[in-house]
């Protein structure tokens, strides 16, 4: 079976930590979209690191890990992701007899146009942009939707660069449009691209499905890996503030080739609060002082782009949305310990609608709703969790906080993390009356 790990916010959840924990039950580890936009951070030994396109697996000794068909690759990331992990001595390429490390040929090229058409974009835009990681993801999915897109196997081709420049002059003329000056840092960007495509030869690029399939049939165990969160889901998320992929469970499928009947458990991971990098809508978000303080105590700056996360309570109503559209089977409640320093807790229950009528749904146009929350109030626990790893041990307060959670949501939380190294974390066999 195929087990799914997704975020249930608009991403920055704490996904990497959970794949790196969960990682020992499984043999092979795969993201399924999204590209170098997504910053999933582990830590352990003392050592921080963010991943942003290898699957939060490559940690784990005898696992293999799978960059499938439904990511966006950018050759000049992964190349200095490699050069980051040169540190752990960790063998990736093809030398060994199976590669620790693989690369869905299928999965699409990013070239250096791509994020200076993201930039062009997002300038045209003015007030109205979309918060952009300028990481030319949206550009590469549009491309790969169009049909005009370079994907990893392409790189193997005898006239590849014929390829590349028949696609870049397309993006140039799309840059000549928009006024956009590309040529006095194109030449350089393209140098460092084709000396990290030549870079990537080394590595075991394959038809991925074929392996995922090959492993289920074996019996082995797959962990698929999600990258940003449900609310930033193309079709699902709060549109047109959203990313370019499908980050639903349903993107497992399409982004690693495997059939819906072969999805087991789905672990949602949500933080005890809330957290948005960029623009769009944000129902609880915290303007003043209390926001502050949750983003300087939960170090919310964002791991790929270090842009400051608008902080907010949690909001139950589209943790719901995100619980049911998933299929979500088990919950991961992250960074609990961030709300140790507050005497008094919220939680988004229901939305009040401008007719003053109260729901739990979300509008369909979350952006221009006129939505107010309606919390419940929970004492805090006023306490350090660090030495915590039993559920019988924590405070009161958090036991409370966790058992109305799972009561409103009809879910098990399975994990409770209370600090960022992999060592804590409470497993919480929870069982629901």
């Amino acid at each position: 079976m195929v087990d799914v790990l997704l975020g249930l916010q608009w991403g920055d959840e704490g996904k990497g930590k959970i794949v790196d924990v969960l990682a020992p039950q499984y043999q092979v580890v795969a993201r399924f979209q999204g590209g170098p936009n997504a910053g999933h951070t582990l830590e352990f030994d003392g050592i921080k690191h963010v991943l942003h396109q290898i699957p939060s697996g490559i940690f784990r000794s005898d696992i293999q890990n799978i960059i499938g068909n439904g990511v966006v690759l950018d050759p000049i990331v992964f190349r200095r992701e490699i050069d980051g992990l040169a540190k752990f001595n960790l063998d990736l390429t093809r030398n060994r007899p199976v590669a620790r490390l693989m690369i869905s040929k299928k999965a699409s090229l990013i070239v250096p146009t791509h994020s200076l058409l993201d930039a062009a974009y997002e300038k045209s835009k003015g007030e109205s942009k979309i918060g952009s990681t300028l990481r030319g993801i949206g550009p590469t999915y549009q491309d790969k939707v169009a049909r005009l897109g370079l994907r990893v196997g392409d790189i193997l081709s005898p006239n590849f660069h014929e390829k590349y420049n028949r696609l870049v002059s397309l993006h140039k003329t799309t840059l000549d449009h928009y006024g956009f000056d590309y040529q006095s840092v194109l030449p350089a960007a393209e140098a460092e691209f084709f000396s990290a495509i030549a870079f990537m030869k080394q590595f075991e690029l394959t038809n991925s499905e074929y392996i995922i399939n090959d492993a289920l049939t074996a019996g082995r165990k797959v962990l698929a890996e999600g990258a940003q969160g449900s609310l930033l889901d193309i079709d699902f998320g709060s549109y047109p503030f959203v990313t370019s992929s499908t980050t639903m469970t349903a993107g497992a499928c399409t982004g690693l080739g495997i059939a819906p009947r072969q999805i087991g458990e789905v672990y949602g991971i949500f933080k005890a609060y809330c957290t948005r990098v960029g623009s769009g809508p944000f129902p609880t978000e915290l303007l003043e002082e209390t926001g502050e303080q949750m983003r300087q105590e939960g170090r919310e700056f964002g791991s790929t782009t270090g842009r400051p996360r608008r902080c907010g309570w949690l909001d139950l109503p589209a943790l719901k949305y995100a619980i049911m559209l998933n299929g979500v089977t088990q919950l991961v409640m992250m960074k609990v310990d961030v709300l140790n320093i507050f005497d008094e807790i919220k939680v988004c229950t229901h939305y009040k609608t401008a007719e003053g009528t109260l729901t739990e749904q979300l509008p369909y146009d979350l952006v221009d709703a006129d939505v107010t929350p309606v919390y419940k109030s929970f004492k805090g626990w006023k306490t350090s969790l660090e030495t915590f790893h039993s559920f019988d041990e924590v405070p009161t307060e958090l036991a409370a906080y966790i058992s109305f959670l799972e009561e409103s949501l009809g879910l098990p939380i399975s994990f409770i993390s209370t600090g960022p190294d992999r060592e804590a974390i409470i497993h919480r066999q929870a069982q629901l009356a």
